[in-house]
């Protein structure tokens, strides 16, 4: 039994809900990723921040109303890398009922 395909970044929780989350939609703003996760500020960006050096995320950041807001993105390099990362998951799952 290998771990092919998993990838360490992912391994949290959070950075693997993130991921998750933006597959299924275009963009999230910071604010609703916060709510989703029930992440503190401080959490939650410095998780962010890992996924954006990693190219996994893009953002875009812009002024709504006057208030700052960061828009996230999952990038063609991070589809790929969840998609591989799902797909070794379901490889090792598939291992608890075999003997």
């Amino acid at each position: 039994m290998g771990l092919e395909g998993l990838d360490k970044l992912l391994d949290h929780r959070v950075r693997l809900a993130i991921c998750v989350l933006l597959s299924r939609y275009d963009k999230i703003n910071f604010s609703r990723l916060k709510a989703l996760l029930s992440e503190t500020d401080g959490s939650l960006g410095a998780h962010l921040a890992k996924l954006e050096s990693a190219e996994y995320l893009a953002v875009k950041r812009k002024f709504e109303e006057r208030k700052p807001t960061s828009w996230y993105a999952l990038t063609k390099r991070g589809r790929a890398v969840l998609k591989s990362h799902a797909n070794g998951l379901e490889q090792l799952l598939r291992q608890v009922n075999k003997k």
